[in-house]
């Protein structure tokens, strides 16, 4: 049994309790950190409705948490540019730490989280929760059994609403200094996908970014075309503009044998699934797709609970977590470059030399 923190209760800390008590037999929550400590008390709450014999310490500043309690396992869900101060204290506390995506707003703060961990022998994880949605992960085994034969492209579309009121609700939202704009916030998870399934290793980036109607400094749309070292390109579109509503979140994936998409609202439903050797597999695409199939709730799906399974297993197992330090930053490196195209209007050489790249100043309106 582990004991485990949350700090941070805003919009997606209910994952996170969620993910606690789907993982009671290893977790054991025992205290909840908020500045608004009415906020870790609604956490509180909601924890105890599956656990209600739960003794639980609520506190408003977390390095007093950490001090007091001294947590196996921290998860950090506050606003994002906070969340590199916070780990790297919490992995100089000997706690083991899950990071709210993205894992910090600059390559460098990225880098001495993972070296922190490492030298503390800590394990450290970003909440990129959707690589483990059912679709995702067939789509990924496909990948990985050659079924696609050469891959060839891909596209990421992110459709969704973030209203004025959403912005208005926390401040920090849309600012360079605590979180960037749609792509670094909403967008980031699908641009995660995008090149886990292209390999990984992107070598060039064109983008375009606006900030079109929302009262924030940084974008609220974003397109790119990225080229990867194997030779496949991806296609990047996201927003936060779409009238009224979110549509959808959907990840293509095309190679000389295969197309694969998965759409609905946050990648959680095969809509398209044709391969040259489905007959053979006996996965043909009417086997597969299913018309009853529902999204989830909210567009957070239900990844977290399996994210943090892992965790504990990397944990006993002494192995690296699916997503660690190392895999969760390469989304961000991949937006702050589209930062870099669109703030020079040219393409964009990867890698980059990020050592004195921030985000502010790196958007034109």
């Amino acid at each position: 049994m582990f004991t485990i923190a949350l700090i941070g209760c805003g919009r997606i800390s209910f994952k996170h309790i969620e993910g606690f008590t789907n993982n009671k037999d290893k977790l054991k929550l025992i205290a909840i950190c908020d500045p608004v400590i009415s906020r870790a008390e609604e956490k509180e709450i909601e924890y105890k409705k599956i656990i209600p014999e739960a003794e639980i310490t609520i506190f408003s500043d977390y390095k007093e948490l950490l001090k007091n309690k001294k947590p196996d396992i921290v998860t950090i869900a506050t606003e994002s540019g906070k969340h590199a101060e916070i780990a790297i204290n919490c992995l100089e506390a000997g706690c083991h730490v899950i990071v709210e995506k993205p894992m910090a707003l600059s390559v460098s703060d990225a880098d001495k989280m993972i070296s922190c961990a490492k030298k503390k022998n800590k394990k450290i994880a970003v909440c990129f929760q959707n690589r483990f949605n059912a679709p995702i992960q067939k789509l990924r085994s496909a990948l990985i059994a050659g079924r696609f034969g050469k891959i060839l492209h891909g596209m990421i579309q992110i459709r969704w609403n973030r209203n004025d009121a959403y912005y208005a609700e926390a401040l920090w939202r849309g600012t360079w200094e605590q979180d960037g704009g749609t792509l670094m916030n909403q967008c980031t998870h699908g641009i995660d996908l995008l090149q886990w399934m292209l390999g990984e290793d992107a070598v060039r980036v064109q983008a375009q970014t606006r900030r079109f109607i929302r009262p924030i400094e940084a974008e609220d749309f974003g397109a790119a075309i990225v080229e990867f070292k194997n030779g496949a390109v991806g296609i990047i579109e996201g927003t936060a503009d779409v009238f009224p509503k979110n549509i959808n979140e959907t990840l293509s994936i095309f190679g000389e044998n295969g197309t694969v998409v998965v759409g609905g609202l946050a990648v959680n439903k095969i809509e398209t699934w044709r391969f040259s050797d489905a007959e053979k597999i006996g996965d043909t695409e009417e086997k597969v797709l299913n018309p009853n199939e529902k999204d989830p709730p909210t567009v957070y799906g239900f990844g977290h609970s399996a994210l943090f399974k892992d965790f504990i297993d990397a944990i006993e197992e002494n192995r690296e977590p699916v997503i660690s330090g190392d895999k969760g930053k390469k989304a961000m490196e991949l937006i702050l470059a589209i930062y870099k195209s669109q703030k020079t209007g040219k393409p964009v050489d990867l890698p980059l030399d990020f050592s004195t790249m921030e985000m502010k100043g790196y958007f034109d309106k």
